[in-house]
């Protein structure tokens, strides 16, 4: 056993720390023997010294050992999983989960809430009526052998030392740095139990990581850890330039989302997004023998209504309402004021600052400044004027849902704000620029 500060300085130095100096480290972050102080100088060292993939595996199987970990493998079919690092009008959970099941995966989703801009796939789930988002875990691997998907909520035993670690990591500015990110990442996803993991790693203005070059070093370094972890994983770059969807906020997202399963309305980007994950998905489950098959069985898992069906019956199962589906206004409560946002002159939407149109949802109290924060599921924005697009009199930047008219009057400048609106056509690259396997790191 070395002394606490001895491990720091050595990593503060330069030096490759041992496997048994990390675990022991992390072992103090869980028990608490390691201090506050401690953790911080430890998590600024990593920040200015990096850590070598050796290293950066065993601190994610260390995190990963500090509480519970799963198993699947009573399962009849694979145990798969998609994370992606957050933007804005993401809500591909929700789809993507139902229709992976349909596949014949086993989809035991761990998500968590939104900060800053981005939006949060427990939050818009808890916008469901009596949905259970932290069940206990007989009930949670009861829906998912059952009902084949479940999206739930972190439980305080999953990865305990990464909550801790991230606290410290929040207030200390030490939160983007890869190897930290790649461990906090990974570690409850390996804790989850998984067979199979697909990364979506968004970059552009609404991303966590707006420059390419390190959304794209990130993508690399889970991928990396994940494979030398033993989780087969696969990432994707995705643009997130623009909003995903054209609806952003809990309530509006779930409504959107259900559209989707259920064919009533089927955006381009978005459903590309969520067949190339899924797709992803089913290759690492070996569920079909190349991305092509993988594709048509996402593809078919959505026109045939048996992903709609699988979700419908992961919401009853947890809780939620029976006929969600077919009656989503009767659940998903509406804000009171509703009112379209036009832009100060006509013309063609050129650019849009993402991450403004996201904290224009915060305005409106439908995200979170600080973690502690309570939010309305109501509010958002929907039919949001993507890139490409006129924009005038005759067609919004957006529909605000807002609680009241100075809710809307904030969201409505914000808004505003984030477009940038000109003359002439403009167009977006391919949502998917880049595909990251485990080939690239042999």
């Amino acid at each position: 056993m070395k002394l606490t500060q001895e491990i720091i300085a050595a990593k503060r130095d330069g030096a490759e720390l041992p496997d048994a100096d990390i675990r022991q480290f992390v072992a103090g972050i869980t028990d608490g023997s390691v201090s506050e102080g401690q953790a911080a100088a430890f998590a600024m060292a990593i920040f200015f010294r990096d850590m070598t993939a050796k290293e950066r595996v065993a601190l994610t199987l260390a995190m990963r050992d500090s509480g519970t970990v799963l198993n699947w493998d009573d399962l009849p079919g694979p145990a798969l999983d998609k994370h992606s690092t957050g933007g804005v009008g993401d809500t591909v959970s929700l789809p993507l989960a139902a229709a992976v099941a349909a596949c014949g995966g086993f989809v035991p989703m761990i998500s968590g809430r939104g900060l800053g801009h981005t939006g949060g796939t427990l939050d818009k789930l808890d916008a469901v009526p009596g949905y259970v988002t932290q069940p206990d875990i007989v009930l949670f691997r009861k829906v998912v052998r059952e009902q084949g998907c479940a999206i739930i909520g972190q439980t305080a035993d999953l990865a305990p030392a990464d909550k801790r670690l991230y606290a410290i990591r929040d207030v200390t500015a030490t939160v983007e740095t890869i190897p930290l990110l790649t461990s906090s990442i990974l570690s409850k996803k390996l804790a989850a139990g998984l067979h199979g993991l697909a990364m979506d790693v968004k970059f552009g203005s609404g991303a966590f990581l707006t420059d390419y070059g390190q959304a794209r070093a990130l993508a690399d370094a889970l991928v990396g850890v994940a494979n030398g972890a033993g989780l087969p994983t696969t990432a994707l770059m995705t643009d997130m330039d623009e909003p995903l969807a054209s609806a952003a906020g809990n309530a509006l997202e779930v409504a959107y989302a259900l559209d989707h399963l259920t064919g009533r309305r089927r955006e381009p980007r978005f459903h590309e997004a969520t067949v190339a994950l899924a797709a992803e998905m089913l290759l690492l489950g070996r569920l079909a023998g190349d991305l092509t098959e993988a594709r048509a069985k996402i593809e078919a898992a959505f026109a045939s209504g048996a992903a709609a069906e699988r979700f419908a019956q992961m919401v009853a199962a947890l809780g939620g309402p029976t006929d969600l589906l077919e009656r989503p206004e009767k659940y998903l409560a509406p804000a009171p004021v509703v009112k379209p946002v036009f832009p100060v002159a006509p013309g063609t939407v050129q650019a849009i600052d993402t991450r403004g149109v996201g904290f224009a949802i915060v305005a409106l109290g439908g995200g979170r400044s600080r973690a502690e924060d309570r939010i309305d599921h109501s509010v958002g924005i929907v039919d949001l004027a993507g890139i490409g697009d006129a924009a005038g009199a005759e067609r919004p930047l957006g529909i605000v849902h807002a609680r009241s008219e100075a809710g809307f009057a904030a969201a409505e400048a914000r808004l505003r704000q984030a477009y940038r609106i000109g003359e002439g056509a403009a167009g977006h690259g391919p949502l998917v620029t880049e595909r990251i396997t485990e080939s690239s790191h042999a």
